[in-house]
């Protein structure tokens, strides 16, 4: 159902070199620790799974005593860098025409013996069983073709944020990719192969075939051959790709002249499929057949799903299958049939790896015991290969490149990761502020940028690891990878969903990591963190000598202040590298003065005269002076006001983001010279917790489990947001279902030029929920 289950004759003899064109090392990778594999095999392409455990290098933060931070130069705490395993899915994707090779670089390179049997589904499982027993000595245990496809798709849906888009053909982008939703279920998938399966989803494991249609991608194939005489089906939607339908189907006008109004019928509607074929004298182009073909076909199967989606009151409606396998002209003309026969009300939505359901789903059958559905998994942009057209008149380059090999990476997260409860409408939460994918003068100057930042980003990781010569060697592997991604996103922008700024970043920390460069700021952190406690004091001393309200101006001042020291920042690490005297009073002089950018500080100050907040939920930022001389403080007197504090901090690094395990060496140290902060540790009123992200930016849709229980337990009613990358770039129109503060310093001057403002412009964004009560004399509601 996934694809055919003939093999075409003509896709053994067809043109392409047979050899693998990728070194093999970077198609399977990390063969040797592999096991458990899995495997669906169409008609034309093979999709391999396999579960490795993969060995990197991870940044340690560790306290030291009090006899050993003496000879350690005063240090605060000691850094190291340790081996640590994780778990990774492969998938790869490839030409049948490549089996017998791919199989043979397998067996040369697999060393775990214990893995006796392969997972097998997909039409040409049958027709490969012997070779795959042969070649890797596997026993090959077939595994039911649905329940695989199902499988799969609930684990795309489940743990890939941007995996399903709606296809718009002549919008600026093409792939307009859809909001992760809360609850998957339920969904109508229809699989389009051969025939058509139309499958209703309730859950995990519930799932019925509810219809279908013996006129599907085997009929298209079919008569298609037997009308043009072209033999491969990618030859056959290239031909359609380039026809005009309209020379060979009778429309509506054709026989009325025009329009039919009074049945709301427009004059360009198809009247009959092939209709003009009947009575005029003339041969019609190869081109027009195919085009008209594919209109016949693909509307039938579009008001297929309609009927069956309003019957079972279902507006979720996934294609896939070989029919679709991505290509732009089948897409189009499914999305076509969707919106005409539902007038707007059903959206046709695609999945990025809908290839892989089957081969994904397979996999998951045979490693039950280990139950991966209760971890949280990730694409590793770093080893996936990413949406690619293939549209013959997009980048041939690509899609050459689509045809041999395809690759998708999947890490097990260390924390499991869930909503965070306080969202307003978790289900059309989108964190990105800016679509690069949609908006091209922003996607050029964001790649522009990145690119310009790579020098930098190369020299900040040799220098982390001074003690290793291989670093300078690892680091030109990186800036290759990390470049070579760039010029993907350039051509192909869509190719890991929507394009952020956020991608941008997490793609550059995966690379890094691939390359063991765990942590490039590592010792830049420890350096500021120690400096910033020495003035940690004084700072307080001086917040408390001031009135009430000119406090909480100083306070707020501080958090700003503080945000600046960002090395993510050009326009900062700039200031930072020329001049190492520059502290926090200077970049309190950086600030704009009021009124802000964005200003309801007036409102926020009012609020503070009320009751205090039951507990503060804070999303923190940098190390040094941001989380030491400017949060801290401010935190501070929210636990002297009475209000419970959740500080939440990077489980792994990001820049110089603060990461868990520094903060709670930091808050220790702090909570030893401050009875307040003491005190809140002690009486657990001060919390802190991992958020389960390793990015400069925030997805409050993928938060650690055990944070979004503490915010339950709490009964939190505050959430504060620092910092450009988790309050410009992502959730600056976040709606929360309790009162919000974000805080930032716009440190870029072409991102503070389109918010209207300038370098070190300063958002200050106080937001009531509509319709709930201020608590103070006044308030402001969401914009």
């Amino acid at each position: 159902m996934a694809e055919f289950v003939r093999l075409d004759s003509s896709t053994s003899r067809h043109t392409m070199d047979k050899s693998i064109t990728l070194p093999p090392d970077e198609i399977f990778r990390n063969l040797e620790n592999a096991k458990r594999f899995a495997i669906d095999i169409g008609g034309s392409l093979t999709k391999l799974a396999y579960y490795s455990t993969v060995q990197h290098k991870v940044a340690k933060v560790r306290s030291f005593d009090k006899a050993t931070k003496e000879a350690a130069s005063d240090k605060l705490y000691e850094i190291s860098v340790q081996e640590e395993v994780t778990a990774r899915l492969h998938f790869i994707k490839f030409e049948n025409a490549y089996i017998e090779t791919c199989l043979d670089f397998i067996k040369d390179h697999l060393v775990n013996t214990e893995t006796k049997v392969i997972k097998a589904t997909g039409g040409g499982a049958h027709k490969f069983k012997e070779l795959i027993e042969r070649k890797l000595g596997l026993k090959v245990d077939k595994e039911d073709e649905m329940t695989c496809l199902i499988k799969g798709c609930n684990f795309v849906l489940r743990n890939i944020p941007h995996e399903a888009f709606v296809y718009a053909k002549h919008a600026d982008s093409e792939f307009r990719f859809q909001t992760t939703q809360p609850d998957i279920f339920p969904y109508l998938l229809v699989n389009i192969g051969s025939g058509v399966s139309i499958v209703k989803v309730e859950s995990e494991d519930k799932f019925e075939r509810i219809g279908g249609s013996s006129i599907g991608g085997g009929t298209f194939w079919g008569l298609g051959a037997l009308l043009t005489k072209t033999e491969r089906f990618d030859e056959l939607l290239q031909l359609a790709s380039k026809g005009q339908h309209t020379s060979v189907d009778m429309l509506v006008k054709d026989i009325y002249g025009g329009s039919y109004s009074s049945l709301g019928l427009t004059g360009d509607l198809i009247a009959s499929s092939f209709g003009k074929s009947a009575t005029a004298d003339k041969e019609f182009s190869k081109e027009d057949m195919a085009k008209s073909l594919l209109h016949m076909i693909s509307n039938d199967i579009g008001q297929l799903a309609c009927l069956y989606a309003k019957l079972h009151n279902l507006s979720r409606v996934y294609f896939g299958g070989f029919f679709i396998r991505g290509h732009p002209v089948t897409m189009h003309t499914i999305t076509y049939s969707i919106n005409f026969f539902t007038k707007g009300e059903v959206q046709a939505l695609f999945l990025r790896h809908e290839g892989y359901l089957g081969a994904i789903g397979a996999f998951l059958k045979g490693a039950e015991e280990d139950n991966p559905n209760q971890y949280s998994w990730g694409e590793n942009y770093a080893g996936s290969s990413g949406l690619m057209s293939v549209s013959p008149d997009m980048n041939p380059m690509q899609r050459a490149r689509s045809g041999t090999f395809d690759m998708l990476e999947m890490d097990r997260l260390e924390r499991q990761l869930v909503n965070l409860p306080l969202l307003q409408d978790p289900s059309s939460y989108i964190p990105d502020t800016m679509d690069l994918t949609e908006d091209a003068l922003a996607r050029e100057y964001w790649l522009y940028c990145f690119e310009e930042a790579l020098d930098g980003v190369v020299k900040r990781a040799v220098a982390s690891q001074p003690d290793m010569p291989e670093a300078a060697e690892r680091a030109e592997k990186f800036r290759q990878k990390y470049r070579h991604k760039l010029e993907t996103l350039r051509h192909q922008p869509f190719a890991y969903g929507s394009l952020t700024v956020r991608s941008l970043l997490d793609t550059r920390e995966h690379c890094l990591n691939e390359f063991n460069f765990p942590d490039p700021y590592s010792k830049i952190k420890q350096n500021e963190n120690d400096l910033a406690l020495k003035y940690y004091q004084k700072a307080v001393k001086s917040l408390e000598e001031l009135s009430w309200e000119e406090r909480q101006f100083a306070l707020v001042r501080g958090v700003l202040a503080g945000n600046v020291f960002d090395w993510g920042a050009k326009a900062v690490s700039d200031v930072l590298e020329s001049d190492p005297e520059f502290g926090f009073e200077q970049a309190k002089r950086q600030l704009e003065e009021r009124p802000w950018l964005v200003d309801s500080y007036d409102q926020w100050l009012e609020r503070l005269k009320g009751p205090p907040h039951k507990c503060a939920l804070f999303f923190v930022d940098n190390s040094g002076v941001d989380i030491i001389l400017g949060v801290i403080p401010f935190v501070r007197e929210l636990l002297s006001r009475g209000t419970e504090v959740v500080l939440a901090s990077n489980s792994g690094p990001a820049l110089n983001d603060v990461t868990n395990g520094e903060l709670q060496i930091l808050t220790e140290r702090i909570a030893a010279m401050d009875p307040v902060i003491q005190a809140g540790l002690r009486e657990d009123r001060l919390t802190l917790v991992q958020s389960g992200s390793s990015s400069p930016c925030l997805d409050l849709s993928r938060l650690d489990k055990v944070l979004a229980m503490v915010v339950r337990e709490r009964q939190t009613d505050l959430v504060i947001i620092e910092g450009m990358g988790r309050a410009i770039h992502t959730n600056y129109y976040a709606m929360l279902s309790c009162e919000s503060l974000k805080m930032a310093v716009i440190k870029n001057s072409w991102l503070a030029d389109r918010l209207g403002g300038k370098l070190f412009s300063v958002v200050f964004k106080y937001e009531v929920p509509a319709g709930k009560p201020s608590q103070g004399s006044a308030a402001v509601t969401p914009s």
